[in-house]
């Protein structure tokens, strides 16, 4: 059995199935033989945008210039755009984003054999599909009525999640978070999503007492935003850490200074450093 898990959630624009290899090869070197009792997960949300995206570019792209800026406009864009319709439909890509969240923890406790701690990395727009599934899943376990995404209606997605109907109590409040141990966020967008509400209503995703929120990022990235200070709430789950993501002399000259710093996250030491420190906590 494995002891505990890392869930990764890749951020927006064209993404592979194998995102996470090289950050996980990372890992396994740094980790040496405690890497055998970590369970890794992913979840691969793409799937469900990528094939209409591809579809809108070969109808538009070749008459415009900048390929390669405007492929990680279009998809990156749209992305946000399509994982935030349809919330209230249960067959919609909101939907479709957490049920990915849902089965990869539902995998993580089956590796477990029950309980265990989570860590939870996500980049990018990734930030905002946890955060999104796990205050939907935090209202549903407070007995709320959540109104969008598969907590409206957990039982109606036993089958995907689970292979059969078999959700127990403890899976389902395994699934809402209840030893989800630490979320690293990098480049994280949460800001763009709740800019035009009022403080009051900013609130982070809290999902048990023990939770800890580190979110990773860069000054020069425009896509990626501190947090804590959205508002007191924030303040009091998240730490906000400045990094300079694909730093050194060739980073500076290639990456960090500009705003494709953005994908560099998972290969600077300033973030692997401290998540590997965790892992090796709770292995």
């Amino acid at each position: 059995m494995k002891r505990a898990t890392l869930i990764t959630v890749h951020g927006m624009g064209t993404t592979p199935e194998n995102y996470n290899n090289e950050i996980t090869l990372d890992l396994k070197h740094r980790l040496g033989e405690k890497f055998n009792a970590l369970h890794i997960g992913k979840v691969y949300y793409q799937e469900l945008l990528q094939a209409n995206q591809k579809r809108v570019w070969d109808l538009v792209g070749r008459k415009v210039r900048w390929d390669a800026l405007r492929q990680f406009m279009l998809y990156g864009f749209s992305d946000a755009a399509g994982l935030e319709s349809s919330r209230e439909s249960l067959h919609g890509v909101y939907s479709g984003g957490q049920m990915r969240v849902a089965r990869e923890l539902y995998l993580a406790r089956q590796a477990m054999g029950g309980d265990g701690p989570v860590i939870v990395l996500a980049q990018s727009l990734g930030g905002q599909v946890v955060s999104c599934y796990f205050w939907d899943a935090q209202r549903a376990a407070e007995s709320k009525i959540v109104r969008v995404g598969i907590w409206q209606d957990i039982k109606a997605f036993e089958v995907p999640i689970a292979g059969a109907n078999n959700l127990t109590a403890d899976d389902v409040r395994f699934l809402q978070g209840s030893t989800l141990h630490s979320l690293f966020t990098t480049g994280c967008q949460i800001p763009v999503f709740v800019a035009a509400h009022a403080t009051q209503d900013i609130l982070p995703i809290k999902p048990n007492a023990n939770f800890d929120w580190q979110n990773f990022y860069d000054k020069d990235d425009v896509l990626g935003w501190p947090l804590a200070e959205l508002s007191p709430q924030y303040a009091d789950v998240v730490t906000d850490v400045p990094v300079n993501a694909g730093g050194g002399i060739l980073g500076w000259i290639t990456q960090s200074w500009n705003p494709f710093s953005h994908t560099q996250y998972w290969r600077d030491d300033e973030i692997l450093d401290p998540l590997e420190a965790r892992l090796k906590e709770l292995l």
